[in-house]
């Protein structure tokens, strides 16, 4: 598990800078995870890993990439 290293960052001063930032901060970490847990899959991870590496419940990790992941022809473990 990495550790979390919590950063100062100054926001912008405009509002709607600083929110389009986290929107797309936002879809790059989405990019990330669905690359990474494709990858994880890809190279016979089981879901209980997958979720605890991302810290969260293997139902929730399932429910967020099973379909995508079918569709992409990634052979899924049961467990």
């Amino acid at each position: 598990m990495v550790a979390y290293m919590p950063v100062d960052i100054q926001a912008p001063e405009d509002p709607g800078a600083s929110l389009a930032a986290v929107a797309a901060l936002r879809r790059l970490a989405d990019q990330l995870e669905d690359a990474a847990v494709e990858r994880a899959m890809r190279a016979g991870w089981s879901w209980p890993q997958v979720a605890e590496a991302l810290g969260v419940t293997r139902q929730a990790v399932h429910k967020k990439h099973a379909k995508r992941l079918i569709a992409a022809g990634v052979a899924l473990r049961r467990r």
